[in-house]
């Protein structure tokens, strides 16, 4: 069976957008420049971020355990000034401030674990920053179609 370059495109798309805070809304921008189909590249990088959102949001309470671990034993106390900084955001603007700010300020991912940590039912928090996410990153990839670029 034969790989095209298209089709390996669109599994880079889908990996980098899987990776933590190199969001789709990076991912879209690149694909549309190197040539890919839009709504694909939207589609595929979308998915790869949903994939590590709804990972951090059923995972949080771990992830957040570890990383204070990590943090006490490398000689520091308490959480980071980041995680703070994105808690006093949750308390600020609730779930639906977290998805929106979240692709563009924190990182979806680190979003989604805030989000859980502070008491959101983890399907929720992943469906929301999903939703969220597509709608940044489809908002992004019109506007590059409507100014021509990638084309």
């Amino acid at each position: 069976m034969f790989i095209d370059i298209e089709q390996l495109g669109f599994l880079g798309v889908f990996i980098a957008g899987a990776i933590p805070w190199f969001e789709a809304i990076v991912v879209v921008p690149i694909g549309i420049l190197i040539g890919l189909n839009p709504t694909l590249t939207v589609l595929f990088a979308v998915l790869g971020n949903a994939l590590t959102i709804f990972l951090f949001a059923f995972l949080g309470d771990r992830i957040r355990a570890w990383m204070l671990a990590r943090r006490v034993k490398a000689g520091k106390q308490g959480e980071s000034k980041r995680f703070i900084k994105a808690q006093q955001s949750f308390d600020k603007w609730g779930i639906y401030g977290m998805a929106a700010l979240g692709p563009v300020v924190i990182g979806t991912q680190f979003a989604a674990a805030i989000s859980v940590a502070a008491g959101v039912k983890p399907l929720k928090t992943s469906i929301v920053i999903s939703v969220a996410t597509l709608l940044w990153a489809g908002g992004i990839a019109l506007a590059m179609v409507l100014f021509g670029a990638g084309t």
